[in-house]
């Protein structure tokens, strides 16, 4: 299989094992889940954030390998590869890197660890950079026609993840931010496994010729020929 089409595949499947990795992780929570942040699965006091820590660095591992194959692609030349792998590198150190406490705010909380707050730089670049490089490679791909039926759905699952983050930011919507930060999450990923899937849909370009090859076709027209099968046989039959 060409490394090409394993990125692609790992596009697809960065983005399945981090959703089942969050709806695990919930899953294993006590209390009301849907109000814990992604970022609070991973946390120490959290059960089982190991769960989401793997969750966190394969998706930034799959995003990585699918932005490198990117820049191969002549309708993606643009910014774009380079926001999926660094929006790939900073998922990796979101879960490395974890939150001191599963919640937000609580009895006993003081302060934050530096590692708690390299998660929060870390989340907040792969949250632009999961926003921007949809929006800057739809463009790209609505130009061009092998990728055009892909360009704006991803350009609309990005601004609807951009819609739903603001109001995650806001915080309107408490206790069920949690529950909306996994909803703006899953739609920019699904932008990503649509660029996937795309890449794995178009045909692979057969391999050229070679010198050797060319010669033989030639050397069989022009054997052809000389037997009156081709156009050199025919204009020596006229001759004659």
């Amino acid at each position: 299989m060409k490394l090409s089409r394993l990125a692609a595949w790992g596009g697809i499947a960065g983005p399945v094992l981090f959703t089942a990795a969050w709806v695990v992780g919930s899953l294993r929570q006590t209390g009301h889940p849907a109000g814990v942040q992604l970022s609070g699965l991973a946390a120490e006091d959290a059960r089982d954030p190991q769960i989401m820590m793997a969750g966190f660095v394969l998706l930034g591992a799959c995003s990585i390998g699918l932005g490198a194959a990117l820049r191969r692609v002549p309708a993606a030349k643009s910014a774009g590869p380079w926001l999926v792998m660094v929006g790939g590198a900073a998922a990796v150190a979101a879960g490395l890197f974890r939150r001191d406490h599963m919640l937000l705010t609580g009895p006993g909380f003081a302060g934050e660890s530096w590692h708690n707050q390299v998660h929060d730089v870390a989340s907040g670049i792969a949250y632009g950079a999961m926003l921007a490089a949809p929006l800057v490679l739809g463009r790209r791909f609505r130009a061009d026609p092998d990728w055009a039926v892909a360009g704006r759905p991803v350009q609309v699952l990005a601004l609807a993840s951009a819609v739903a983050l603001a109001v995650f930011a806001s915080r309107a919507v408490q206790p069920w931010n949690g529950a909306l930060q996994r909803a703006a999450v899953t739609l920019a990923l699904a932008a990503e496994a649509v660029i996937a899937a795309r890449m794995l849909t178009l045909p692979s370009p057969g391999p050229r010729a070679g010198p050797a090859a060319e010669g033989r076709r030639a050397s069989r027209y022009f054997s052809r020929g000389a037997a009156g099968g081709g156009p050199v046989g025919s204009k020596a039959a006229e001759n004659r």
